[in-house]
């Protein structure tokens, strides 16, 4: 499963509309980059933040989520509190090919001030706006800036193309619009 180019991704996003809005360069101008790079693609976080609380002392549930869990933050900037927890999403749409399998990582910059970017695996024929979820390990609190870089994907190509895709079982992640909470 060969990790794929810059100029493989600039032409899946020309013909195929995988990533919008698309930058086909590195745009650093003072900001966290992002954009195309060697081999991936540098993902921008929207200035739109669901940050953990314990102010209804609820629990967190994945089965029964109480969305009271969560403070909503719309700005350029989100503090997230020392050990804690948001959940973002990505300025970027994404349109995930059938034979592609795409893993984030995050970025550097965000890495060594103790935050961490998880992001479960895109799949083939997943649709929508990522959700993002940024864990402060610190005991400080932390800084994430809406509408700059905060993760990288890595676009992986498969040999053949899956019998069953993302979309062919109906996802419920499917076409998600918005920081989407757990659904069972």
């Amino acid at each position: 499963m060969p990790i794929k180019s810059d100029k493989w991704i600039r032409r899946m996003c020309e013909q195929h509309k995988m990533i919008e809005p698309f930058e086909s360069g590195q745009v650093r101008d003072g900001k966290i980059s992002y954009g195309i790079s060697s081999y991936g693609y540098d993902i921008r976080v929207s200035p739109e933040f669901k940050v953990f609380t314990n102010v209804h002392n609820s629990i967190v549930d994945p089965k029964n989520f109480d969305d009271r869990s969560f403070v909503d933050i719309v700005g350029p900037e989100c503090i997230i509190p020392p050990n804690s927890f948001a959940l973002a999403r990505t300025e970027e749409y994404f349109r995930i090919p059938r034979d592609v399998l795409v893993v984030c990582v995050g970025k550097s910059t965000y890495a060594r001030c103790g935050l961490i970017v998880n992001v479960t695996p895109l799949e083939p024929t997943w649709e929508g706006y990522l959700t993002l979820e940024i864990s402060n390990t610190t005991p400080l609190p932390a800084k994430v800036y809406g509408g700059e870089g905060i993760a990288q994907l890595l676009f992986f190509e498969g040999d053949e193309e899956p019998e069953v895709a993302y979309a062919d079982r109906k996802g419920k992640y499917m076409k998600q619009v918005g920081v989407t909470l757990p659904k069972m």
